[in-house]
């Protein structure tokens, strides 16, 4: 499942954190946004590269080619070899990685602040000049098979996940999975690695992110000397894909080896597209805090402290992604429990909430729980850049986040109350259950039901 809280919380009743601060922003002539947020505390820095391409803009039978090409990423330049890229970043005293979701491809390091300049180097050299030899992509090809092994098809919990999206989804490509399917994989090729990089991978469908203890205006002349000769081109039309309205509840059963059974269910939730004029996906955020936000939330109190019906239950809502939004309960039954008696308790407290609301001490608690996240997230240069890339690869504005904090601020009991009245409709619900099956002796991931 995807992060959970993306947007915190700015404030609670006698509660304050710095608001967010107020990066620098350049355009270059061949569309490249370049953002610096100045962070003078370490002498340290972050870049990140953001690519505005993803798993949903794969199409059927090509499933997985983002996060192929991700990997294919690291393999070279007619002037740094394969696996060479990773090695300088070491050598520089740094860390680096990349990560592909259904709206984005991003690339970081993390690395002293005299070496930026390094860093922005080799990400404007592999931006335009990547090598796809066919020979390395055979062999990564077949690294991300196993990767796909051990992540979903050896993971219950994964492997209902998957399957569940699959019927959540009819229409819109988020019923793919972003490593995609093993037979689409099994069938690709270099060329169509080749063919998504020179499609997607230019200037003008991408954007940089730089925290740290740097000077914007330094910045923007590297940014310019490696990045400004890199030429863009005009970008495909993007199909957009709309997810039919359901109308009515699905259920999927997954039947695989594994010591306890698992239930997630998914409800059709808003996306937010408007900063000012959206709402409820402030008051479905605040309430997934109060039902899981800390250690006494709802759920871990009634649920598995004093009713003892679950070994585990949580519920996750992302509020910003570039397609349609889900919310899900899940949990693991406890002993002597059923996967009925699991689902009927979670609807029992999501009734609650309808019938009888939450009380103004409780969202005073929940928001300050999610102050400390805010606050931590300050305190990390790495932090500072996701929230800032993620918020624009949702197509928000990271000039609104302070605005959004406040908006979450502001939400009230009346307003909680409403959306979950509004919200958790049978109709638009898919119940996934993983049925444990004999464990065939393999070693195996934990199954208890848990945020990925």
């Amino acid at each position: 499942m995807r992060l959970k809280y993306l947007l915190p919380v700015l404030l609670a009743a006698g509660l304050s954190t710095a608001s967010f601060a107020n990066p620098f922003e350049t355009t270059l002539r061949n569309g490249l946004r370049i953002i610096v947020n100045e962070d003078h505390r370490a002498p340290t820095a972050v870049q990140m590269v953001w690519y505005r391409i993803g798993s949903m803009d794969e199409v059927d039978g090509a499933s997985g080619v983002a996060h192929v090409l991700e990997h294919m990423m690291f393999k070279g330049t007619p002037s740094v070899g394969p696996g060479e890229f990773n090695k300088r970043v070491a050598a520089a005293g740094g860390k680096d990685n990349a990560f592909t979701s259904r709206d984005y491809t991003a690339y970081f390091q993390q690395i002293p602040k005299e070496k930026l300049e390094d860093m922005m180097q080799l990400e404007a050299d592999r931006m335009r000049h990547l090598n796809v030899d066919a020979k390395e992509f055979e062999q990564e090809i077949k690294v991300v098979m196993e990767e796909r092994r051990m992540r979903t098809d050896d993971s219950p919990q994964a492997k209902l996940f998957e399957q569940m999206n699959a019927v959540a989804f009819l229409a819109h490509p988020y019923r793919r999975p972003i490593i995609g399917w093993m037979s689409d994989l099994e069938t690709m090729t270099a060329a169509d690695a080749k063919a998504w990089y020179n499609t997607w991978y230019v200037p003008n469908n991408a954007y940089i992110v730089i925290t740290g203890d740097v000077d914007h205006r330094a910045v923007f002349a590297l940014a310019e000397k490696y990045y400004g000769p890199l030429e863009g081109h005009a970008l495909p039309p993007r199909r957009q894909e709309i997810e039919p309205k359901q109308e009515g509840p699905r259920r999927v059963t997954v039947k695989a080896p594994a010591e306890l059974p698992i239930l997630i269910m998914g409800y059709k939730a808003p996306i937010l597209r408007d900063v000012e004029k959206d709402s409820d996906p402030y008051a479905l955020e605040m309430l997934a805090a109060i039902l899981d936000g800390h250690d006494a939330a709802r759920f871990n109190k009634k649920l598995v402290r004093e009713d003892k019906v679950a070994l585990s239950a949580g519920i996750d809502y992302d509020n910003t992604a570039r397609g349609p939004g889900m919310l899900y309960l899940h949990g693991t039954p406890a002993e002597g429990k059923t996967v009925a008696d699991l689902e009927a308790a979670l609807r029992a407290e999501i009734s609650r909430v309808q019938q009888d609301g939450v009380s103004a001490a409780e969202l005073k608690r929940a928001k300050a729980q999610l102050i400390a996240s805010e606050v931590y997230k300050k305190d990390s240069m790495f932090g500072q850049t996701m929230e800032i890339g993620q918020i624009e690869s949702a197509g928000l504005p990271y000039q609104k986040l302070d605005r959004m904090l406040e908006k979450l601020q502001q939400v009230t009991p009346a307003q909680i109350q409403a959306v979950a009245k509004k919200y958790f409709d049978d109709d638009a619900l898919t119940v996934g259950i993983l049925d444990p099956q004999p464990l065939d002796g393999k070693p195996r991931r934990p199954t208890i039901a848990t945020r990925h």
